[in-house]
């Protein structure tokens, strides 16, 4: 649903950080920060050897790991400048869910967000910058609720953004040039790894059109479309890193919302098409096939009680990519979430037999986990 921020590491900093702004010298402009980080105890794994963070048999024999450590700024308006709107965040550490050898810092610093907005009256806002891309809804847990959603979850790219309201309806109109800044970051953060990297391939320019329709009090259907290119980054010349790729994605979705109960579900079928990108689909890093084709089906059931929330996120997903013989996968992420104070705690367990790789291509693979994420705003 358009820019909604969901709960964390990818998310529950921007989820709640309106509600914990420290007033800024400057009128008009708010300041507020975080930390998080993130126990880790992964049960099992397809993923081992001795330099993996996803090994099993390590865990057992130390009991599992503190990680994921973040420091978080957050600089938004306070509606102090007339109809101009901003917002950032940054963040710094390894908790800041960024890919290092994929961003436009090389470091562990990276920008979650930064956009520019006006606000032509009090039902429309246009975004210059990187922000939410309108596609179907965001989870409310800390992250393993993302499941297979991966390539079409929390992605923040880098464009123009037109969001707006009209009686029952919310709309988005937005161009994305690239998915992060630089010549050739492929990083997001949150929904990093699934959009190819530095030296394979990137995705831009991409126009994205949202539609939401609440058309029963606490029901909501909407449908969400982006299409866009695809630019080879495994070419040694500028002339050989050709756009000629392109991507599509269609996204239904469905959400209720009534007392302490909400529901959602979301289906999306995706399609990228590597012809044309000679030397990434030459390179070891290429797909099955040069025409990548999949389905996912996603759910998040929710009960809220004062400052307790139990949840269940869960979901399927399918390829239909020649070559690829990856069976259909599933995965289910049962959780708690507290509210107790200047922060959250999160209790979760992620089990999954198969994910989404960096091609968007559906691969098997076991791994479970469980974790605790601790975060504190100020």
């Amino acid at each position: 649903m358009a820019d909604n921020k969901r709960a964390l590491p990818a998310l529950a900093l921007g989820a709640i950080s309106p509600l914990l702004l420290v007033q800024n010298a400057q009128a008009g402009a708010e300041l507020s920060a975080g930390v998080w980080w993130v126990y880790q105890y992964v049960d099992k794994s397809d993923f081992g050897g001795p330099n993996s963070a996803f090994d099993a048999d390590l865990d057992r024999e130390t009991g599992g790991n503190f990680a994921d450590p973040a420091f978080i700024l957050y600089a938004d308006d306070d509606g102090g400048y007339g109809p101009w709107r901003f917002s950032a965040e940054a963040r710094i550490g390894r908790g800041s869910f960024t890919d290092v050898n994929n961003n436009s810092s090389g470091d562990t610093f990276a920008m979650h967000k930064a956009w520019i907005g006006y606000e032509f009256n009090d039902h429309t806002l246009l975004k210059v910058g990187k922000s939410q891309v309108p596609f179907g809804w965001k989870t409310g847990n800390f992250w393993p609720g993302d499941g297979l959603q991966g390539g079409y979850g929390d992605q923040m790219d880098v464009g123009f953004k037109l969001s707006g309201d009209a009686g029952d309806f919310h709309y988005d109109a937005a161009y994305y040039h690239q998915d992060d800044w630089g010549e050739d970051s492929t990083d997001t953060l949150d929904d990093n790894g699934h959009w190819g990297t530095s030296d394979s391939y990137r995705k831009l320019k991409t126009g994205v059109l949202n539609l939401d329709w609440r058309f029963l009090e606490g029901h909501t259907m909407g449908a969400s479309v982006q299409y866009g290119r695809m630019q080879d980054l495994t070419a040694d010349t500028a002339s050989g890193r050709k756009a000629d790729g392109e991507h599509v994605a269609y996204d239904l979705h469905y959400l209720y919302q009534r007392g302490p109960w909400s529901f959602k579900y979301r289906f999306v079928d995706a399609r990228r098409d590597f012809g044309g990108l000679d030397a990434f689909l030459a390179s070891d890093a290429a797909p099955a096939d040069e025409e990548v084709k999949t389905q996912r089906h996603v759910a998040e059931v929710m009960y809220q009680n004062r400052n307790w929330a139990y949840y269940l996120d869960g979901g399927v997903a399918s390829t239909d990519t020649r070559n690829n013989d990856a069976g259909d996968v599933q995965f289910y992420a049962p959780g708690i979430r507290y509210k107790y104070g200047p922060g959250w705690l999160y209790l979760e367990y992620l089990w999954s037999d198969g994910d989404i790789d960096a091609n968007g291509d559906v691969y098997e693979g076991n791994f479970n986990a469980a974790y605790v994420a601790f975060d504190f705003y100020f």
